[in-house]
C-alpha cells in the first residue's frame, strides 16, 4: 500500500478515518524544506522553503480508499495534485504521497477550517514549531488562538534518563 502524508483536515483521524476506512495512521512524519500556506481557495498547502519544515501525520493508504481521497482533494478539477515526496517519520525517511495545492496563493485559510486542522494538530502532539505554523495562518484567517500547549504525548518515553538504560 502507498504511504500518504497528511498536513492538513486529513490529520483528523475520525473525518479521514471515514473517507478512507481501509487505510491506517502511522503516526507523525515530517516534510523537509517545506513550509505551509493558504491557497487563494482558502485550503492549505505546501511550498518549498528551505528553512522550513511542515509536520503532519503519515497513513498507510489502502488503494481501494485512493479514489475517495483523490475526490476529497479534487484532483480531477486541478485544485490539487498528487506528488511523491520524501518524508521524515519514526523509522526513518520514507516516499509517501503529498497533495500539493494547484495555486500557493497568496490567500487565507477558511478560519472553521484552520480551526479545525488546528485542533487535530493539538490533539495528534505535532511538535511546537508545527503548531506555531498552523497558529500564524489561523491568526491571518481571524481564529483567535488560546496558544494552549499541545497534549502531552500518551506514550512513555523509552528512557527518561541517561541513567535508566
Amino acid at each position: 500500500m502507498p504511504l500518504y502524508f497528511a498536513y492538513g483536515a486529513n490529520m483528523d483521524f475520525a473525518a479521514m478515518s471515514q473517507r478512507c476506512p481501509r487505510s491506517k495512521p502511522l503516526g507523525l512524519a515530517r516534510l523537509a524544506r517545506h513550509r505551509l500556506a493558504a491557497m487563494r481557495e482558502g485550503w492549505l498547502t505546501v511550498v518549498r522553503d528551505p528553512r522550513a519544515d511542515v509536520h503532519g501525520v503519515l497513513w498507510d493508504l489502502a488503494l481501494a480508499d485512493m479514489p475517495a481521497l483523490d475526490r476529497f482533494e479534487e484532483l480531477a478539477s486541478g485544485l490539487y495534485s498528487k506528488v511523491s515526496q520524501p518524508v521524515i517519520a519514526a523509522g526513518g525517511p520514507k516516499r509517501a504521497l503529498v497533495y500539493i495545492g494547484a495555486n500557493a496563493g497568496p490567500g487565507r485559510a477558511h478560519a472553521a477550517y484552520i480551526a479545525g486542522v488546528l485542533a487535530s494538530a493539538r490533539e495528534r502532539a505535532l511538535p511546537p514549531h508545527g503548531v506555531a505554523a498552523l497558529e500564524r495562518l489561523a491568526r491571518e484567517a481571524g481564529v483567535t488562538v488560546d496558544n494552549a500547549p499541545a497534549p502531552a504525548p500518551k506514550v512513555r518515553p523509552r528512557f527518561a534518563t541517561p541513567f535508566d538504560r
